[in-house]
């Protein structure tokens, strides 16, 4: 095995610790646009930085850095337990992120890539950085101003609202709502726009918001938009991570489709 594919056995390694060890390795195979792994890199550098969010679809947790200082004492290893080393995982999460964001300056132009998909793992990675400045903001604010692909425009939104949650940021929390309330963006955008908006505020969910999260979100755009990694990483059994999030966030008297066919095994 040559050491690129140490690096991606380290990033799908259980124990965080090994994963985020594999960050600043990788960094620089995602930001060279002729390495011929630069996208699996690119796809892959986030992932230590989130841990236990796969599944996770609800206002209160979607988007959330557990372990971010302002929601949780130093000396805490918030929710995410230990490595099997004993190893507190919440601390290898916080590493990973750490590394991400100092390479920010690095990251930063993928935003302009060519490529959609490298621009949408971008926004995805930058996500995780500390960004108390608003730097990352400002970018993924003026690349969202520019850009023409709605799928990337609904990622720079999901990012800026994953960043506002660890970094909170009042005027973030009104463009988002510009967004999802404007009938000339494209469905995914608005979508994008009302499911981060959602989950940067414990305001009850405006009537006008509902009806059009329940327009937009049929099964073939749910479908298309699993290319967000965000959206992905929310699915669950038979339930794209867009209609997990419409059913968490809007109606949770709804039942869960994965809990049905898990009850019908037994």
């Amino acid at each position: 095995m040559d050491a690129t594919g140490v690096l991606w056995g380290l990033c799908a390694d259980d124990s965080r610790a090994a994963a985020a060890l594999a960050v600043p390795f990788l960094t620089p195979l995602a930001i060279n646009a002729h390495h011929p792994h630069r996208t699996a890199a690119l796809a892959v550098l986030s992932g230590p930085a989130r841990a236990r969010h796969h599944g996770v679809a609800s206002r209160e947790e979607f988007l959330l850095h557990r372990n971010d200082p302002q929601r949780h004492a130093p000396d805490t290893h918030d929710d995410y337990g230990y490595e099997v080393t004993g190893y507190p995982a919440g601390w290898s999460v916080a590493a990973a992120r750490a590394a991400i964001t100092t390479a920010t300056t690095a990251l930063l132009p993928l935003l302009g890539d060519s490529d959609p998909t490298v621009r949408v793992d971008a926004a995805y990675v930058l996500a995780t950085a500390a960004d108390p400045a608003h730097t990352i903001r400002t970018a993924l604010a003026n690349g969202f101003a520019t850009e023409g692909d709605a799928m990337v425009r609904a990622a720079l939104l999901l990012a800026a609202a994953e960043i506002t949650r660890a970094h909170p940021y009042p005027p973030t929390v009104r463009w988002l709502r510009e967004r999802w309330h404007d009938r000339a963006e494209a469905p995914e955008v608005r979508l994008s726009a009302a499911v981060g908006w959602l989950c940067l505020t414990d305001q009850s969910a405006p009537e006008e918001l509902r009806r059009a999260v329940d327009t937009l979100a049929d099964n073939e755009r749910a479908h298309a938009m699993e290319a967000l990694p965000w959206m992905s990483a929310a699915s669950g059994t038979n339930e794209p991570g867009l209609l997990r999030c419409r059913r968490c966030m809007l109606h949770p008297e709804e039942p869960d489709p994965e809990k049905v066919l898990w009850d019908s095994l037994f």
